[in-house]
């Protein structure tokens, strides 16, 4: 594991903390650390650091890797998070934090990875089964019918479970880049997919609202 992180209260805490609970952790304090270090299954992040934004870490990251990131920041803005989830973010813990939450959602992400990689084409959440190889989605057994733009959404969703995608994500890789803020477009067809995948439209299992920042599957 990767702590980007430059306060010392916070390393200090965190290093011995993540330790004892059988993590091995590598300790970069700027942006320049950071990239130097090679093999990592996952990144606990800071914003701010000596030489940079800690969101630029994010894209550098993307362009090679997947690993989940974790975003800890003292940035209360809704916007900050939209932003770095943006950006290929899994998840954002703003400080002050308690120990639990953070192990919490590390072991979160850790699983989700691991199970991706067992199972990299399959999403089973209760009846539904989508296969990413094949395209097929069925629910309780039976083939469910989609739209093309129902289908390409949940795919996009199937892609990283879990993962909370954005709803300017969302457009932009489904409609298009001039479509990002045409969010009725969205939520038209969240509905529909909803109305197909749930027992309970109205009470969602599986098809998540993260209310104003966008979707993800459970």
């Amino acid at each position: 594991m990767l702590l980007v992180e430059d306060d010392p209260g916070v390393y200090h805490f965190l290093l011995p903390a993540l330790s004892a609970h059988g993590y091995r952790v590598q300790h970069a304090r700027d942006l320049a650390q950071a990239k130097q270090v090679a093999h990592f299954e996952m990144v606990i992040l800071d914003l701010g650091l000596p030489d940079g934004q800690g969101e630029q870490f994010i894209p550098h990251l993307r362009a090679y890797s997947d690993v989940p990131i974790l975003v800890l920041s003292a940035r209360q803005d809704e916007l900050d998070k939209v932003h770095c989830l943006n950006l290929g973010a899994d998840d954002y813990l703003m400080k002050p934090f308690g120990l639990p939450e953070l192990l919490a959602r590390i072991q979160v992400a850790l699983r989700r990875t691991a199970i991706m990689q067992m199972r990299d084409h399959v999403y089973q959440h209760q009846s539904l089964q989508i296969n990413r190889a094949s395209g097929i989605v069925t629910k309780q057994g039976q083939p469910l019918h989609l739209s093309p733009i129902e289908h390409a959404l949940l795919m996009l969703l199937a892609s990283k479970p879990g993962t909370i995608f954005t709803h300017s994500q969302l457009l932009a890789q489904v409609w298009g880049a001039d479509f990002i803020n045409e969010t009725h477009y969205l939520r038209i067809h969240i509905g529909r997919l909803r109305a197909k995948l749930e027992a309970d439209p109205s009470a969602p299992q599986t098809l998540l609202t993260e209310l104003g920042i966008g979707y993800r599957l459970a």
